[in-house]
């Protein structure tokens, strides 16, 4: 039921971090991976996905240019050949300014990297595997899985772009999801909570606010990139098949404090 076997998932974001972890998780429960890296030099997901004995391959593309994304998919199903049945949108970039102060350079790369990438990825996969799904196995259900936020639910502090960003990939997958789950098509959303990488680097610096993030994690500390492997493997299995247009929390129990 887990078991993803003789699948292909694209993943954005997979250099570093939870997208690593992901992609990495996904390969373990036998997918191969479609990295989508803006530096195609980084090879270290790339070794470690082949190292658990699935292929993997890096294609070029910055997020954070829009025409670059609207080429991509075509790119990688007509140029390369290859079918996607798994598409995790993982990639995000943030930028923190007191709101009042807050650069319109740096709200337009936010809302393009975490939320309009997002989309046009998910619409492009979308349509590429309604195209296909004649041609699978009867039962065969294409996988979407997008990346939300804590700040999908909450407004966090001087992160108003990342906030807004969150709260439509949240929206997005419930308005895709009501599109396309009765086509063969799942879409759902994880919400990371205070996960320790590269992105949070400002809060565990700070000592006031790492303080508070953590007395009100339940589980008692931050969450890690493995943390997301299982649920993630779940989203894109046949186990989850009866499950689209949700959002699975994966904080410690922050959301429940």
């Amino acid at each position: 039921m887990f078991s993803l076997e003789g699948k292909t998932a694209l993943v954005t974001g997979g250099t570093r971090g939870i997208g690593r972890a992901i992609a990495i998780g996904l390969a373990e429960a036998g997918s191969n991976i479609i990295l989508i890296q803006r530096d195609t030099a980084r090879t270290e997901t790339l070794n470690a996905i082949e190292a658990v004995g699935s292929k993997a391959i890096i294609v070029k593309c910055d997020l954070s240019r829009a025409e670059e994304v609207k080429e991509l998919i075509n790119h990688i199903t007509q140029s390369l050949g290859h079918t996607i049945d798994i598409l995790v949108n993982c990639g995000g970039i943030q930028r923190r300014h007191p709101a009042e102060l807050f650069p319109d350079e740096d709200w337009n790369e936010v809302l393009q990297v975490n939320l309009t990438a997002c989309f046009t990825l998910s619409r492009d996969v979308g349509r590429h595997m309604l195209e296909t799904m004649e041609k699978k196995s009867q039962g065969y259900r294409g996988k979407i899985i997008n990346f939300a936020s804590l700040c999908s639910f909450q407004g966090g502090i001087t992160v108003p772009a990342y906030a807004t960003a969150k709260h439509g990939t949240l929206g997005m997958t419930k308005a895709l999801s009501n599109d396309w789950v009765g086509k063969g098509i799942n879409v759902n959303a994880v919400a990371p909570g205070y996960i320790a990488t590269e992105m949070n680097t400002a809060l565990i610096a700070n000592p006031t606010r790492s303080r508070q993030i953590m007395e009100r994690i339940p589980m008692g500390r931050w969450g890690t990139p493995d943390d997301f492997k299982g649920v993630v493997v779940f989203l894109a299995s046949a186990a989850s098949d009866y499950m689209s247009g949700d959002c699975v929390t994966v904080d410690g129990g922050w959301m429940a404090r």
